[in-house]
């Protein structure tokens, strides 16, 4: 299928997004389009499958959570804003999400902030996940974001403070233990996290 030409000048929204059927992965932060890289190589897959996993089995018995992995849709209408699809300027495929508001869950993906949101590190992605999406998910009110390290084998831990903004809560590397603050009783072994 032919690659749709696409003005990177031009602010575009989630009902244009929706129309761009060819193979190509995008992401749209207010409203200007970002490429997605091609496939994520191996290490950064097997991080995303150990932490999904580790996720995964936690919530396994907790009907008001889901994890969810790329490629998965997370719409981020602005506050106050409509939700229609021609008033969303921010759709992004974050490496794995935790959503515990059901009621935000549709056919298309999320509309709205997830709880946890968790971005594998890559150097053509670092600039937009360390800058632009970590002001997108403490605009958007993610209440827990992470930022993973494959090269160095470290995560940093932001939590959303009462004012709205992210607080390093913690920089982990080796064989510590991330305690997830928004679930009581989650700890997560980096060992087992980076092992390849």
């Amino acid at each position: 299928m032919d690659t749709i030409q696409l003005s990177q000048d031009k602010r575009y929204t989630y009902a244009d997004y929706l129309t761009w059927l060819d193979d190509k992965r995008r992401e749209l932060i207010n409203g200007f389009v970002h490429l997605m890289t091609p496939a994520p190589d191996r290490k950064h897959q097997q991080i995303s499958i150990h932490l999904s996993t580790e996720l995964n089995l936690f919530l396994r018995n907790n009907e008001a959570c889901q994890v969810y992995s790329a490629p998965f849709d997370v719409r981020l209408p602005k506050k106050n804003k409509a939700n229609d699809d021609d008033k969303i300027y921010t759709v992004v495929q974050p490496d794995i999400c935790i959503i515990c508001d059901l009621s935000k869950l549709d056919d298309r993906g999320c509309i709205g902030a997830p709880d946890l949101i968790v971005e594998i590190l890559s150097p053509s992605t670092s600039k937009k996940d360390l800058v632009d999406k970590f002001k997108v998910y403490e605009e958007a009110g993610v209440k827990e974001y992470w930022t993973v390290n494959p090269n160095d084998e470290n995560i940093n831990v932001f939590v959303l403070d009462k004012k709205g903004k992210y607080q390093l809560s913690g920089m982990y590397a080796g064989d510590m233990k991330i305690i997830v603050s928004i679930f009581d009783g989650l700890e997560i072994n980096l060992e087992h996290i980076f092992k390849q």
